[in-house]
This record gives structure tokens, C-alpha cells and sequence, in this order.
């Protein structure tokens, strides 16, 4: 066993984990924080995306010790109380959430691309989001809430 100490959605955590768990094996099983999903398992489908130092990372890819020190936020850490992300509100507004279980790991990897990128394109989003698949009908809804969420955090 290993001793880890991260934030996590602004909380301090520590927990002995063994060396091979998974970020998401120790949000979703240690911390109890199952917004975040696993899909494929293989770092295919993005479902697992969460914030690592402020960066999108598939945290099926990741070790958990590798995120020691680290300021982690999933999506149960997005919405501020009561009051959702802009991103969250566009997908809800804008019926990017299909199915949903796409959905945690689509907001993340969005929310890094517009704070890299105030005002991406629809072809900037598009690229940007081919790391995570959905596999209901389609993405023009998501892009849209892409698109809309950009235009209200200020792109």
C-alpha cells in the first residue's frame, strides 16, 4: 500500500491506495464520486475525464499515485452549490446530455478547451472532442452546447 494525498474537488484527501489503482478506481471507489465513468477501460472513450492541475486527463490512464499533490476536479466539482457550470447549464439548455453517460467526461474535456480557448469553432470543437465518443445519436448537440457554454464563459 502507498499513502496519497490530493485535492479533490477542493477537499484534501489521503488514503492508502495499492500502487496499481487507477485515479478513477479511487475517485469512483475510494472517494464514492461516481459522476465520473468508466466506459472502455482502454482510454478510448473519454468517460473518465477528469481535471488534473487544471487540464483534462482520462483518469483510466492515470495512477492514483501519480496524482499525489495534485489538485484533482471531477464533475461533482464543477457546479458551485446549487448553481451549475456554464458548461453543465449549455448541455442541459441545449440537450447535449443524450443518454448521459458520456456526458461527465464530454463537460470536463470541454470546459479545459474553452479556458484554452475562449471562442473555438465548431471544427476547433469537433477536433477537440474526438477523444471522447458518444455513442447515442450524434454530436451536434454537444457541439452546440460547446458553442453556446463558450459564448456565457466569455469567448
Amino acid at each position: 500500500m502507498t499513502t496519497v494525498t490530493m485535492t479533490v474537488n477542493g477537499k484534501s484527501v489521503t488514503a492508502d491506495v495499492e500502487p496499481n489503482t487507477l485515479l478513477v478506481q479511487f475517485i469512483r471507489e475510494n472517494l464514492r464520486l461516481t459522476g465520473t465513468h468508466v466506459g472502455c477501460d482502454t482510454s478510448q472513450c473519454g468517460a473518465c475525464t477528469v481535471h488534473v492541475n487544471g487540464s483534462s486527463m482520462k483518469s483510466c490512464t492515470m495512477l492514483a499515485v501519480q496524482a499525489d499533490g495534485a489538485d484533482v476536479t471531477t464533475i461533482e466539482g464543477l457546479a458551485n452549490g446549487d448553481k451549475l457550470h456554464p458548461m453543465q447549464e449549455a448541455f442541459r439548455e441545449n440537450h447535449g446530455l443524450q443518454c448521459g453517460f458520456c456526458t461527465p467526461g464530454m463537460i470536463m474535456s470541454a470546459v479545459d478547451l474553452v479556458n484554452r480557448n475562449p471562442n473555438p469553432s465548431e471544427d476547433t470543437i469537433r477536433h477537440e472532442l474526438e477523444g471522447n465518443i458518444c455513442r447515442c445519436t450524434g454530436y451536434h448537440n454537444i457541439v452546440k452546447s460547446v458553442k453556446a457554454a463558450s459564448e456565457k464563459m466569455g469567448g
